[in-house]
């Protein structure tokens, strides 16, 4: 009922006063005559022609005094370009993600199901799985977070100062301390750290079990290892400011404080994810492997809270960060064809390298 009600009210302001709703100066009504109709008629063509005549006169002393402010280097816009063609590539990204989900034999169960089942014991064979490879990715993923958010610093000018240098190597040395990863029973769908004590990383059971690839599993791991970074003297907060005030220029939505820090952590984790594709090449396509860093927020409950952005609206957020991310996920372009190559370390035999290599080509120029 409030909601219709305020969608119906209009609020003028006049002075320092605001009146709104069916009160306000435009709802008023009175009986009209004749004669009042026709003064009225006579009055409002004069005030037209003279406002017509005054526009004619002024407007081009007007649009002189504009041209001037009208300077790049002051333009939000220039600064931040986000088209309209960057918007329907980010949204068609979210869709491919999604999709790509459902398809994919590995891919993440979403976060809203996860919360809808029952508790797993760490003994569970899918959380131990999980388990098992959380701690083979763990070192790799270290070196990754340490890179991303180094590239991050520099992209958002946050890297040019002493200060910030130092902040960002304690940030470092911190990520490089964590060494373990705990299930935890109580924990469920969820993964978390506890800055007091920042060498592990605790895994909800169910988490473990529903980021069925390496790459989800990077992505998450990567997030838990940010909030280490940043640590208990908040060294990472100007990065995540940068970061939050970006996505929501591009996003529209409200993007402070802790929302803003979880969603950088997000971000790492899906710089990290790219990286480690480039890293491990695949016969798996590039839009598969890249999609299952986003996977569990592909819910049908899209809700938020005061600290995180709705599952969907974060997989909006990052992509309106890095369209190129989009792009890929669309199958638009290739991160330098690496991931079609084969893996030389585990083929040895010449003619199994080279039929390698003919297949890898028909591929991708098929792609």
């Amino acid at each position: 009922m409030r909601q219709s009600y305020l969608s119906s009210s209009r609020c003028i302001l006049r002075g320092s006063l605001c009146l709104c709703g069916k009160g306000s100066p435009n709802y008023f009504h009175h009986r009209d005559t004749e004669g009042h109709r026709d003064a009225r008629r006579n009055k409002t063509s004069l005030l037209l022609s003279i406002f017509l005549l005054s526009h004619l006169v002024l407007a081009p002393v007007s649009n002189a005094q504009r041209q001037p402010s009208r300077n790049g280097a002051h333009s939000t816009t220039t600064r931040e370009p986000f088209s309209a063609a960057d918007r329907r590539v980010v949204e068609r990204a979210i869709g491919a993600t999604c999709a790509e989900r459902v398809r994919d034999p590995s891919g993440s169960v979403p976060i809203d199901e996860m919360q809808a089942r029952p508790s797993l014991p760490v003994s569970n064979p899918d959380a131990v799985t999980g388990q098992h490879r959380a701690e083979r990715l763990l070192p790799a993923t270290r070196k990754l977070v340490v890179n991303a958010i180094i590239q991050l610093a520099k992209e958002y000018d946050l890297y040019g100062s002493a200060l910030m240098q130092s902040k960002i190597n304690s940030a470092t040395t911190r990520v490089e301390a964590v060494r373990r990863v705990k299930p935890d029973v109580d924990a469920r769908d969820n993964a978390s750290v506890v800055l007091r004590d920042p060498r592990t990383i605790e895994f909800g059971t169910i988490f473990l079990a529903g980021l069925r690839s390496d790459e989800a599993m990077i992505g998450v791991l990567a997030h838990e290892l940010t909030h280490i970074a940043s640590g208990q003297p908040d060294s990472l907060k100007p990065l995540f400011r940068a970061i939050g005030r970006r996505a929501a220029t591009r996003t529209g939505l409200r993007i402070q404080g802790q929302r803003a820090e979880e969603l950088a952590c997000d971000l790492v984790g899906a710089l990290a994810v790219r990286e480690y594709i480039k890293e491990t090449p695949s016969w798996e396509s590039l839009p598969r492997r890249l999609a299952r860093a986003f996977e569990h927020n592909c819910v049908d409950d899209d809700a938020s809270d005061e600290d995180h952005l709705s599952p969907r609206n974060t997989i909006r957020a990052l992509f309106a960060l890095e369209v190129g991310l989009a792009n890929e996920i669309l199958g638009d372009v290739t991160v330098s064809g690496l991931w079609l190559r084969p893996n030389f370390d585990l083929v040895r035999d010449e003619s199994v390298v080279n039929l390698s290599i003919r297949i890898a080509s028909h591929s991708h120029a098929a792609f």
